[in-house]
């Protein structure tokens, strides 16, 4: 037998149907963007320094891909240079919000820094923001075929115990069937990254997830995004700045003696 091309043994890519897409831009109210850099300026003002600081982007349950507001958790410990989340740190601020709030991403500030982009400490902390938020924040984005090689179709009540010795998988019917596809269910959700600096410029991206609901394949992909604005009619007020303050000196811990460690990860 010949063949034209060796495209003619490629095997045949799996079927694959799109039921929904994920967000390919960050939508954030002015309000949420405003309080962003309201924080960054409160912790120079309050703690003498420029610190980096993270927070994470809230969102209304119902509609999980607008940042409505910024929450600012009690950061671990507050370097210049550094600063890192752990998913206990997550977990309990997460408990802290109110049942129709979601966290949908996380933000922080690269103080007085220069460098505009994401770190490599940055991708560590992507990573378990993400494992958080697409655990809570999942649909169903596709069905995708399952290619299997040697499949047995079977009949209920009318195969040898034998026959199960045969084929890779074997599938049973209540009836005769000649042909079978598999379709599993694509799980995927998304997380948004933002980082910002005192002088007034950021960079975000969009973290996603998938995962196979039978096959348990995972895949985790990234994008750059635009930065949305979408009016609620919200505006930051002064009652508003002045509990930030608040929260801002509680919470922001600058810590002049890091660990070893830590200076060995900067």
């Amino acid at each position: 037998m010949r063949f034209r091309s060796l495209s003619d043994l490629e095997r045949q890519k799996p079927k694959e149907v799109i039921l929904a897409t994920l967000p390919q831009e960050i939508s954030i109210t002015p309000y949420a963007k405003e309080k962003a850099f309201k924080i960054s300026e409160l912790v120079r003002e309050i703690h003498d320094e420029s610190y980096e600081w993270y927070g994470f982007t809230l969102a209304d349950k119902d509609n999980p891909e607008l940042i409505t507001d910024i929450g600012l958790p009690r950061n671990a410990q507050n370097l210049q240079e550094y600063a890192t989340i752990g998913p206990e740190g997550i977990a309990e601020y997460h408990d802290s919000l109110a049942g129709d709030t979601v966290i949908n991403g996380w933000i922080h500030s690269h103080g007085a820094l220069h460098y505009m982009h994401f770190s490599h400490t940055d991708e560590e902390n992507h990573a378990t923001v993400l494992d958080f938020v697409t655990a809570r924040l999942r649909e169903t984005v596709a069905k995708k075929e399952i290619p299997i090689q040697d499949l047995r179709l079977l009949v209920k009540d009318e195969f040898e115990e034998e026959d199960l010795e045969q084929g890779s998988v074997s599938l049973i019917t209540d009836a005769v069937v000649s042909e079978s596809i598999l379709m599993e269910t694509i799980y995927g959700g998304f997380s948004y990254s933002i980082v910002i600096g005192d002088e007034g410029w950021h960079e975000q991206e969009i973290h996603y997830k998938e995962r196979g609901a039978i096959s348990g394949h995972s895949h985790v992909s990234k994008k750059s995004a635009d930065l949305v604005l979408i009016d609620n009619g919200r505006s930051l007020t002064q009652a508003d700045i002045n509990v930030l303050s608040e929260e801002v000196e509680e919470k922001i811990q600058p810590n002049t003696n890091p660990p070893t460690e830590i200076i060995e990860r900067m």
